[in-house]
């Protein structure tokens, strides 16, 4: 599975901006995709992943202001990202797991991208 993200931007506070995920290869081998972010000096964690049944979990920093989807071929992921703050500035990385979803850490996915650069501030 490859994995390519696109979109990130800079953003000023309050702004929208949606993130793409390309998904390639072995597709059907991806139960479980997420969306993770790394911010300076800290841990990649979990923002939102979305299971094959299409059940979505969100971590609670972003829960009701991001959104996760996929297209219809399952080839394109996305994260719709509302009311954005100067903490949700990050490296944001897509990553595809085997298995069903389960926590959103980041040792349960195999597969990731190179990441993209989203940046928010006044």
């Amino acid at each position: 599975v490859q994995l390519a993200e696109s979109g990130g931007t800079s953003v000023q506070i309050g702004g929208s901006l949606r993130l793409s995920c390309e998904v390639s290869g072995y597709r059907n081998t991806a139960n479980c995709m997420g969306w993770f972010r790394q911010g300076p000096g800290e841990e990649r964690e979990g923002v939102a992943s979305l299971d094959d049944d299409g059940t979505s979990t969100y971590a609670a920093s972003v829960k009701g202001r991001f959104t996760i989807t996929q297209d219809d071929a399952k080839k394109t992921i996305y994260l719709d990202m509302n009311t954005l703050k100067p903490e949700d500035t990050a490296i944001y990385y897509c990553g595809a797991s085997p298995w069903s979803c389960g926590s959103l850490s980041p040792s349960d996915f195999d597969w990731w991208g190179q990441g993209t650069q989203v940046t928010v501030s006044s």
